[in-house]
């Protein structure tokens, strides 16, 4: 089951976090066909947020065909995002772990590390034709 956490220093809309946090659980493996959603209400409550922006959240899932909702019964993913690169993610998530562990230890801090991150990510990712 995915646990939402929002992040409110952030520009990126609280609905939008939502979604973008259950295609990355899709992309990694943490969700798939078949499972369900926390409920809107559960979600809601956990962070202290509109029920609607829940709803918002999983309209934008269905649109995309992510997601179907099934009144009365909850919203279920429909569709997995997950490569052929699954696979090799434990491992590359154990070397990651350990590479992040060493950043904190050199007194990175969280925004530090995303920083180096994007940046790096942006620098060698292959332009897009």
């Amino acid at each position: 089951m995915i646990e939402f956490v929002l992040d409110g220093r952030s520009r990126v809309a609280t609905y939008m976090q939502l979604a973008v946090q259950v295609k990355q659980a899709l992309r990694v493996g943490l969700l798939r066909p078949g499972d369900q959603l926390p409920k809107v209400r559960d979600v809601a409550q956990d962070l202290a947020i509109n029920p609607n922006t829940v709803l918002k959240a999983y309209r934008e899932l269905v649109l995309e065909g992510l997601a179907e909702g099934r009144p009365g019964v909850g919203t279920f993913v429909t569709r997995d995002l997950a490569g052929p690169s699954l696979g090799a993610q434990a491992h590359l998530r154990d070397e990651l772990v350990a590479w992040l562990e060493r950043a904190e230890a050199a007194g990175m801090t969280p925004d530090d590390i995303a920083a180096l991150i994007e940046t790096t990510v942006r620098g060698t990712a292959a332009p897009r034709a």
